[in-house]
């Protein structure tokens, strides 16, 4: 009965190694400026990362959520907001007097386009594979802005052994490890306008930050109001302490 149990552990081991060395590691921990009560979005990171969002994943992902006059909330001016509009080719949702439908330089009050008229389209053209709309990406994955960095940064080359099915990629944070998306940054594949390093711990970190305003793009805004309502608590207890000394004040 030992000899019995002692192979069927060592089966039992041979048999969850496979498993185990599977496993994703930890998410590497990040520091957002985002995190946290008084969090707060960094604009100049978040133009960063739209312009990498633009320049780079934009060939195959949408953001079918986001409005070209939402990206004022970046720090871009109006000029500005419809300068960006006005670079792509928009279909208007209103046939011309022809009854044809049309391309036209986009307006502030356009969504923003996506690369595939659609799933289909974009199946047809990934392989198969259907790229996910990313202006709620941050929110729909767990861990976050943490994992998303993580998908970004974990490309490297299968450990010795691995079986890779054909036209995957090798992605140590991604479960299973098998990706169809290749490597999308690479070192100075953007050129940032202040001058900040494009490298791409910089560009994966800029462009989470961008996804995550997206995904939650009313954060600043509740964020300030929570403050508001804690000094008004503070505040009215406060009053509520004077009021109840002076009431009770006789009876001592």
């Amino acid at each position: 009965m030992l000899k019995n149990g002692l192979a069927a552990v060592v089966l039992a081991a041979f048999a969850l190694a496979p498993a185990a060395a599977e496993e994703s590691p930890p998410l590497p921990h990040q520091e957002w400026s985002f995190y946290g009560i008084f969090g707060t979005y960094d604009r100049a990171s978040m133009q960063r990362g739209f312009q990498v969002y633009k320049e780079v994943c934009s060939v195959c992902h949408g953001v079918k959520h986001l409005y070209f006059r939402d990206l004022a909330d970046l720090g871009y001016s109006e000029e500005e907001v419809k300068a960006i509009a006005a670079g792509y080719q928009v279909t208007d949702p209103q046939p011309n007097d022809q009854g044809q439908m049309y391309q036209r330089p986009g307006r502030s009050s356009d969504p923003i386009p996506g690369p595939f008229p659609n799933d289909q389209a974009a199946r047809a053209a990934n392989n198969g594979a259907l790229p996910p709309d990313l202006s709620m990406i941050v929110k729909a994955r767990p861990g976050g802005p943490n994992y998303v960095y993580a998908i970004l940064t974990g490309y490297k080359d299968p450990p010795p052994g691995f079986n890779m099915l054909s036209g995957m990629n090798y992605d140590e944070y991604f479960p299973g490890h098998q990706i169809a998306m290749p490597p999308p940054l690479s070192d100075n594949v953007v050129t940032f306008a202040d001058g900040v390093p494009a490298s791409v711990p910089q560009m994966a970190h800029d462009v989470v930050t961008f996804l995550a305003w997206a995904s939650e793009p009313n954060l600043d805004d509740r964020h300030r109001t929570g403050l508001k309502v804690i000094l008004f608590l503070i505040v009215a207890a406060g009053v509520f302490y004077a009021m109840k000394r002076k009431i009770w004040a006789p009876v001592h």
